[in-house]
């Protein structure tokens, strides 16, 4: 239970936000007090001591003092005799308790709203754009070597954009690697299209009538669209310091993945759901947030819970669990073998790299290591090193740190998670040799020390 002090518009409308979710006890002058729906309210006809008060005989959750109305000289005090250990706040100046704004509740409520109508309003753009046209051409673009959240991303997009009577298009640069990406193609079903090409791209690009970018936001950076590209819409997660061009631009970072951000779309749109879309997108948010262990936030949430009625759990649990191929088993060894670990920093170097996605796995598998706060772990691919790289510093903002490095947009990403490829020739390297041991002195030069 909550316990307010106090019968001023704010105490009255706090204890009927409580209300609606727990249980709340409102002390204040009778005067100013009126009837509340799920509030428990005590109506003083005057202000008294504490002992003379109707109090609750639970132990409050926390107690609020939003007026003068207890006339003890010490109330905090004589509140703590009573509840030794429940937490006091107030708006008042008063010793003892813990001070809190009113302006900064107004600021921190006002935002709150401005962001849920950011929210729907960002959603409703989306929903009418794709309404502008009628039966037109969609072009949905994951980024390079797609993850799940980009996959059921688009998988969501195109599911939203059949119901609106429009044929949509599916493509990827990259390769689609990893088990847990390959099981997920082929048990959904999915329909996706690998463009190498640039004519291929060219050719897509003029048959659209709307291109949609899906879980990155700028073209021809780790993605197969020219940079001179505009696309119609772009929804995704990552936080960009450069604004993106498009017409509809839905880039919250609020947001854990970009599964969640598609899911308020689909709940605006009032479309059909089916297991096969709710799966995909669950499964994109629960690997993008690592099973809820990394950052995530209230809407991601909202997003899982809202999904939960259609969500197959069974073919989810096929996509976490795949089968391990021989050539990923081959990457661990060399990955165990040449893992070198210097002041928290362990580089794990592949030189025999079948499988790019497995980098990952290896990255995920050995961050939980006694002393290693950062693991790298990195190969060469087709004239690019392929860097994936996890942290439990919090002090490092990993993302941040390999987009300063590499300043041509070929590597980026989370606090914790992060990637990159980088050509040879941004390395100014020939060959494979050359460019491993030129980013393992990268590697150790940016991160040997603090680096924020």
């Amino acid at each position: 239970m909550f316990l307010i002090f106090g019968s001023d518009p704010l105490a009255i409308r706090l204890a009927e936000w409580i209300g609606a979710r727990s249980r709340v006890r409102i002390v204040g002058l009778a005067e100013h007090l009126v009837a509340m729906q799920d509030v428990e309210i005590v109506a003083l006809p005057t202000e008294m001591e504490l002992h003379e008060m109707p109090l609750p005989e639970v132990t409050p959750t926390a107690i609020l003092l939003l007026e003068e109305i207890i006339c003890d000289d010490n109330p905090v005090k004589e509140l703590r005799n009573r509840w030794p250990n429940t937490p006091i706040l107030s708006t008042i100046d008063i010793e003892g308790a813990e001070m809190i704004s009113v302006e900064d509740l107004t600021t921190s409520a006002i935002q709150d709203r401005l962001r849920s109508i950011d929210r729907k309003q960002g959603a409703s753009e989306v929903l009418r754009r794709l309404n502008d046209d009628d039966e037109a051409n969609v072009l949905i673009v994951c980024h390079d070597n797609p993850d799940p959240d980009a996959l059921a991303s688009a998988l969501a997009m195109r599911h939203l954009c059949e119901n609106l009577g429009h044929k949509s298009t599916i493509i990827h640069g990259g390769m689609v690697e990893h088990q847990q990406n390959r099981a997920m193609v082929k048990l959904l079903e999915m329909e996706i299209q690998k463009v190498i090409l640039e004519w291929e791209v060219e050719d897509l690009l003029n048959q659209s009538d709307i291109v949609i970018c899906v879980d990155f936001s700028h073209p021809g950076a780790n993605n197969v669209l020219p940079e001179s590209c505009v696309p119609h819409i772009v929804i995704d997660h990552h936080n960009s310091e450069t604004r993106p061009a498009a017409d509809v631009i839905l880039v919250r970072p609020e947001f854990a993945a970009t599964s969640s951000l598609v899911a308020s779309i689909l709940m605006n749109a009032g479309i059909e759901m089916n297991s096969t879309i709710a799966t995909a997108l669950a499964f994109g948010i629960r690997t993008d947030t690592l099973g809820f262990t990394r950052s995530f936030n209230a809407v991601d949430l909202r997003a899982l819970s809202w999904l939960g009625a259609w969500v197959d759990w069974d073919l989810m649990r096929s996509f976490e669990s795949p089968p391990r191929s021989q050539e990923v088993l081959s990457i661990f060894r060399q990955a165990l073998s040449e893992a070198n670990l210097e002041n928290g920093l362990m580089l794990a170097p592949i030189s025999l790299m079948a499988d790019r996605d497995a980098l990952s796995q290896v990255a995920d598998f050995l961050l939980p290591t006694e002393e290693v706060d950062i693991v790298i772990a990195y190969g060469v691919r087709r004239s690019k090193v392929i860097l994936s790289a996890r942290s439990t510093n919090d002090s490092i903002h990993l993302g941040k740190v390999l987009s300063r490095t590499f300043e041509k947009g070929s590597a980026g990403g989370h606090k914790a998670v992060a990637g990159g490829q980088i050509p040879f020739e941004e390395l100014e390297c020939e060959n494979e040799d050359e460019a491993m041991e030129k980013m393992t002195s990268i590697l150790k030069s940016i991160f040997g020390g603090d680096t924020q």
